[in-house]
């Protein structure tokens, strides 16, 4: 190789790495998931409406996100860019939760145990609408309900708005940023999380029809505490893991949909004009 063209390769390999941690950079900056978080554009693919957005849950970019496995469960403890979430391993009972160290604003409350409690079969949202009872899921999404147990007993969701009601094409509500204002001004609303994240489940064969109550992310394995309820039927990808279903309060959903949004983005969805206020959420072993 000549010398000529050895500097033209490190040129474009200089020009190649500006251009993934330029696209990190943007990737951690929108993180909402469905969901992303703030902006989901509705695509039509072949007859098939998708949503494409970040859902937002807390996570870190698509491209440094990776895949939990079964094995050696990853330390409570641990940190850095480099932790990966672990998925849960049956035989020793754990998940493997790992700090969000670039990720946008926390409403941090520590990391969940990593001995999972699966007793729990029902999640009730008391709102300042009424009770908003899930079935739970905890044999299929022991990390996903073992994460809201703790959440819900840190008093973590109380006092939280659900931030983002979709179209007729998304029929979402999105909750679950502690940090949210829902009021159709604040930028960085669909951007707080818990401090952590933790490993998708519960994808393979995934639909997200009325009822259906699945978690918000913005990549692989980048679940943090936002959440989804459908209300209609959702053309979503598997990509969300769905931990629960609505068994009553999906009137409370129909009411704040007819309401409408405050100022529609793009795609349709935003900040619901029927305030929807979590006032507290309990986790119950009773079905």
């Amino acid at each position: 190789m000549s010398g000529k063209d050895r500097q033209k390769q490190l040129a474009r390999e200089h020009y190649e790495r500006q251009m993934q941690r330029r696209a990190e950079r943007e990737s951690r900056m929108k993180r909402n998931a469905i969901i992303g978080t703030s902006v989901t554009v509705v695509v039509l693919v072949g007859g098939v409406i998708a949503a494409m957005s970040l859902l937002g849950g807390g996570g870190t970019s698509t491209a440094t996100a990776a895949s939990g496995t079964p094995s050696a469960p990853a330390s409570p403890a641990e940190t850095g860019t480099g932790a990966k979430p672990v998925a849960f391993d049956p035989a020793a009972g754990t998940c493997g939760y790992v700090a969000e160290t670039e990720g946008g604003p926390a409403k941090n409350v520590g990391l969940p145990p990593a001995k999972v409690d699966t007793t729990p079969k029902t999640m009730t949202l008391k709102t300042n609408l009424g009770d908003i009872v899930v079935a739970v899921s905890a044999e299929k999404t022991p990390c996903t309900v073992n994460s809201f147990a703790f959440l819900a007993g840190k008093k973590y969701f109380n006092g939280s708005k659900c931030h983002r009601l979709g179209s007729e094409q998304f029929p979402v509500l999105q909750c679950g940023d502690p940090l949210a204002k829902a009021d159709g001004k604040n930028p960085t609303d669909g951007q707080g999380g818990p401090g952590y994240r933790f490993v998708n489940e519960n994808l393979e064969g995934a639909k997200y029809t009325r009822g259906v109550v699945a978690m918000a992310n913005s990549g692989p394995d980048t679940n943090g505490s936002q959440f989804f309820i459908v209300y209609g039927d959702a053309q979503l990808p598997p990509d969300y893991t769905p931990f629960g279903t609505v068994t009553k309060g999906l009137d409370i959903l129909d009411k704040v949909n007819k309401a409408g949004v405050i100022t529609p983005g793009p795609d349709g969805t935003g900040a619901p004009k029927e305030t929807v206020e979590i006032k507290d959420v309990t986790m119950s072993d009773k079905s």
